[in-house]
């Protein structure tokens, strides 16, 4: 297990929150020696944040490939990276206004690591034991599928074409829910040649759903106004 979180740790795939210490069974973290004790008790090192790998312009993907860092899967990678911030700072400004939601959207930047551990493991260079590792189940799309269900029965019907606004919280769903589509649009050509499991395509097509819908849903708790689009007049 040590051996696979320090992998992790060099594809900045891990978050070192407290979750993940329980996660990977993490008693207690020296700073000073940069280790930690394990519930067995064993000590393992952490490595440095810096690794100075990728200076030369190469990353490493979890099956030990060396790739440009402008190669699809790091760009699907980034893209996906970029998703879970915006879905982070989305979550922030709903926690302010008390909305139980947000254990969902925790939930799914979780999944998010494991979406990216997917895209990480290249299926054409992956071992068995890799694709077990990192395999990507349905589970994760059902369960949006029940959330968008839950939210769509109160709102009201979508007549018209809206903006991202509603207040603070739906105006970064809205911006969660577009870094989703590039997230997915990076994503697909890597499933659709078989590098990555299918599921992983239709999670985030189906989150963006949930980020549409949940924005819609804030700004209705909230009381906010949301923006309907209207034609410009031409002069």
């Amino acid at each position: 297990m040590a051996a696979a979180v320090t992998k992790r740790l060099h594809m900045r795939c891990i978050f070192w929150t407290g979750q993940c210490a329980q996660l990977y069974g993490i008693r207690h973290v020296c700073r000073k020696s940069r280790s930690f004790a394990s519930k067995s008790g064993e000590e393992v090192r952490v490595p440095k944040i810096y690794t100075k790998t990728g200076d030369k312009g190469f990353s490493s993907t979890f099956t030990g490939e060396r790739r440009p860092k402008e190669d699809s899967i790091f760009e699907a990678l980034g893209a996906t990276d970029e998703l879970s911030s915006a879905i982070g700072l989305a979550k922030e400004f709903c926690k302010d206004k008390g909305h139980p939601f947000t254990e969902e959207l925790e939930k799914i930047q979780c999944v998010l690591q494991d979406v990216g551990s997917n895209v990480a493991t290249p299926h054409s260079s992956a071992r068995e034991s890799h694709r077990a590792k990192t395999k990507f189940n349905s589970q994760p799309v059902s369960d949006l599928e029940g959330w968008i269900d839950k939210y769509t029965e109160e709102l009201p019907p979508l007549t018209n074409f809206i903006l991202p606004s509603g207040g603070k919280s739906s105006a970064s769903l809205h911006v969660a829910r577009a870094v989703c589509r590039r997230a997915e649009r990076s994503v697909a050509p890597i499933v659709r040649i078989g590098e990555a499991d299918h599921e992983v395509a239709r999670f985030l097509n189906r989150l963006s759903d949930y980020l549409f819908t949940l924005a819609r849903y804030a700004a209705m708790k909230e009381g906010e106004a949301e923006s309907i689009y209207r034609r410009p007049e031409r002069h």
